[in-house]
């Protein structure tokens, strides 16, 4: 459809057909308010649509504030007071969509189609009479005299201008360029004299170089559970080797707490104590091979990898103090100085954005530009892997619809 942007009235403008913008232009149409939506790719939800593997993890059982990354998560509170993980829920229950509990509270659909989610949100725009705009770049939002906000939309070369008292910026982060990622929220946030909170990917990939990058690379396919930690935080699940380096829910968590040039630690035995191993099997006589005993654990490649540190055809008797401890260090302390992340093509999500003291934090509304709002990734609120920023783009898109 195509419509002429000067000659229609909107109560809003929202700015990223993506979770949060599509949850917002709804959840107002439900209040009888008349939205539109300008999203600049040829479809809505395109990141929905690739989370999770094509499976939509849309929410996550365990959300808190303590499972976001911000300079003040508690900002978070009085959002997620008012939309809950039981709202998302209902939500998208009463439109078909059954959730089912993977791990750790991870919710998805029982078709496991992250098209349905979105389709979910088309039928409610149709239903609610809310437009979207697709293949529509906007350029510039400026503030007009009288207070309203005029919006500068590209769309195939020609410039249109279309005006609202309200208009939500909803437009993501920098992750993943192909989708359409852009700084816009973060440009508009400057323009207007906001701070911004420095921002860099999450949820990425740890690269390897130097002298180790071949080690690592020789273990790509690699999968281990471990714990692995630096001083800001701890996760537990698996780590993944790669031909770069490391990758996995527990590397793709601690990245977000990762800082360039640190070391993070890996515990490849959680919830065993190699040392009491050892020594258990001298006392049983401790004829196996240190290999033997660590197969237990381990694939091969990994055990024979182990071998560059280890004296892993060394039987278990035979082991000296120094030896034993040399294990016991490799194990539950195996250190790694990443040389970098992958970047935001291949990061998950952004960490930083909108600082969140220039928002009210009931309403997303600029504290210095009554009328403009922020939602979703734009805004210095970082969730962990796991459906955690899903519940973070319902939520906020929910609350700015209350007051649009």
């Amino acid at each position: 459809m195509t419509y002429d942007l000067r000659h229609t009235t909107y109560d809003a403008i929202i700015v990223g057909g993506g979770a949060c913008g599509l949850m917002c232009a709804v959840q107002a149409g439900m209040r009888g308010r008349h939205t539109l939506v300008l999203e600049r790719n040829d479809r809505p939800g395109a990141k929905i649509l690739i989370s999770g593997g094509g499976r939509c993890n849309y929410t996550n059982l365990h959300t808190s504030v303590e499972h976001f990354v911000s300079a003040d998560p508690e900002f978070a509170k009085p959002v997620f007071a008012q939309w809950t993980v039981a709202d998302t829920i209902r939500f998208f229950k009463q439109q078909g969509i059954m959730g089912k509990e993977k791990t750790l509270g991870q919710l998805f659909p029982v078709s496991n189609k992250a098209k349905d989610v979105v389709n979910v949100f088309i039928k409610l725009m149709q239903q609610y009479s809310q437009e979207i705009i697709l293949n529509a770049k906007v350029i510039s939002i400026d503030k007009m005299a009288d207070g309203r906000f005029e919006v500068s939309v590209d769309r195939e070369g020609k410039v249109q201008r279309t005006c609202a008292a309200s208009v939500v910026v909803a437009s993501g982060g920098l992750p993943v360029a192909k989708l359409g990622a852009s700084d816009f929220a973060l440009r508009t946030a400057r323009q207007f004299g906001l701070d911004v909170v420095p921002t860099a990917p999450a949820l990425v990939p740890l690269s390897i170089t130097g002298k180790d990058a071949d080690w690592f690379a020789a273990l790509a396919g690699n999968s281990v559970y471990c714990r692995v930690s630096n001083k800001r935080a701890v996760f537990e699940e698996n780590i993944l080797f790669t031909h770069w380096g490391l990758s996995g829910p527990a590397i793709l968590q601690l990245s977000s707490y990762w800082r360039p040039g640190e070391t993070i630690f890996i515990d490849l035995l959680p919830h065993g104590a190699i040392g009491q191993l050892i020594k258990q099997e001298r006392q049983a006589g401790g004829a196996r091979l240190v290999r033997q005993l660590l197969a237990d654990f381990y694939s091969r490649r990994l055990v024979e990898s182990l071998g560059k540190f280890l004296p892993i055809d060394t039987k278990i008797a035979s082991l000296s103090k120094a030896d034993a401890k040399r294990i016991e260090t490799a194990i539950h302390r195996f250190t790694v100085t990443p040389a970098g992340d992958k970047g935001y093509d291949k990061a998950e999500v952004m960490r930083g954005g909108v600082a969140t003291h220039e928002l009210v934090p009931q309403t997303l509304e600029a504290k210095r530009v009554p009328g403009l709002y922020f939602g979703g990734e734009g805004v210095d609120m970082t969730g962990w892997l796991g459906g955690y920023n899903f519940q973070w783009a319902w939520a906020s898109g929910y609350a700015i619809a209350q007051v649009v």
